[in-house]
């Protein structure tokens, strides 16, 4: 259910079309077209709303890829340069653009900042609670417990493949979230 409508999503073009977006744990494989530029992997989901009246409109996707470059702050000299040049913080903040450019109304992230550094890890931490201040749905997931407490409203522990136990943010703690994934219950 999607704002109160079923939806049978069968590709990725229809979540898309949901307003799913999906920030891979591998972003270098999945998330990323490596020898595309940072423009072209930025509009890339959304060419569908970069259309002229015939044609693709150029104008629009450079206002766009503009916007989310700056407000991102995603360091590059060009956004003509191929995304495999850029450091592991900014490749991320490209695909968290691409699914903003897109506006994705439900975003799921997969280890959002595995392999980047501090600095680029609070960036990300202010994306997302940009994107929830804004209305957003976000899916976190993570093995990093304190970014876990630290960004989470509720949080689904599970264990073996299975939810065992939903948590609220207010009694969340590293033992009780350690406790229901090695396979505790409540009595």
């Amino acid at each position: 259910m999607i704002d109160g409508r079923q939806v049978n999503i069968r590709s990725p073009h229809e979540a898309i079309k949901a307003g799913i977006g999906l920030l891979p744990e591998n972003r270098k494989e999945e998330g990323l077209v490596l020898n595309k530029s940072i423009a072209w992997n930025i509009v890339f989901s959304s060419l569908g709303s970069m259309k002229g009246k015939f044609l693709l409109s150029g104008k629009r996707e450079g206002e766009a890829v503009d916007h989310y470059t700056d407000q991102l702050h995603i360091k590059t000299t060009s956004s003509d340069k191929q995304v495999k040049f850029l450091s592991g913080g900014n490749q991320q903040k490209v695909v968290f653009a691409k699914w903003l450019c897109a506006k994705s109304s439900i975003y799921i992230f997969d280890e959002p900042t595995r392999g980047i550094d501090v600095g680029a890890k609070s960036e990300i931490y202010g994306i997302i609670n940009d994107l929830v201040s804004g209305g957003n749905a976000v899916i976190v997931i993570s093995s990093e417990l304190p970014e876990i407490l630290g960004i989470c409203d509720r949080i689904a522990v599970f264990h073996e493949g299975s939810i065992k136990k939903i948590i609220d943010r207010k009694e969340a703690t590293q033992e009780n979230i350690m406790y229901y994934a090695l396979g505790g219950r409540d009595e």
